[in-house]
């Protein structure tokens, strides 16, 4: 299948209605009926304004976070209507992609 590898950016104490903004996103894509999402927790990040983000001994909080998905065209534009519509505020990156499966589940 062609369609996009869309990669939201943030850092774990991003909130959006209550729940972290990684853990919201898994949620979202889950009602939406995609496929499926991977959430990756980073070493260390740095913003737009150049504040550096990085997971800590002791304090996991800032730590940065990735969440990817791959997805068709028309799943790509139902994703980002729900986005807007939430009002969330995110950075991400979306890739053109070729994406399928190999082999049977076993």
């Amino acid at each position: 299948m062609n369609g996009y590898q869309i990669t939201f950016f943030t850092h774990q104490d991003r909130r959006f209605k209550g729940k972290q903004i990684g853990d919201w996103l898994l949620h979202l894509v889950q009602e939406l009926g995609l496929r499926g999402a991977s959430l990756h927790a980073g070493g260390e990040s740095f913003a737009r304004g150049g504040r550096v983000h990085s997971a800590h001994f002791f304090e996991l909080a800032d730590q940065p976070v990735e969440v990817l998905i791959a997805v068709t065209t028309e799943e790509a534009a139902r994703l980002f209507d729900r986005l807007k519509a939430e009002g969330v505020h995110l950075f991400y990156v979306k890739t053109p992609v070729e994406f399928g499966v190999l082999g049977r589940e076993q």
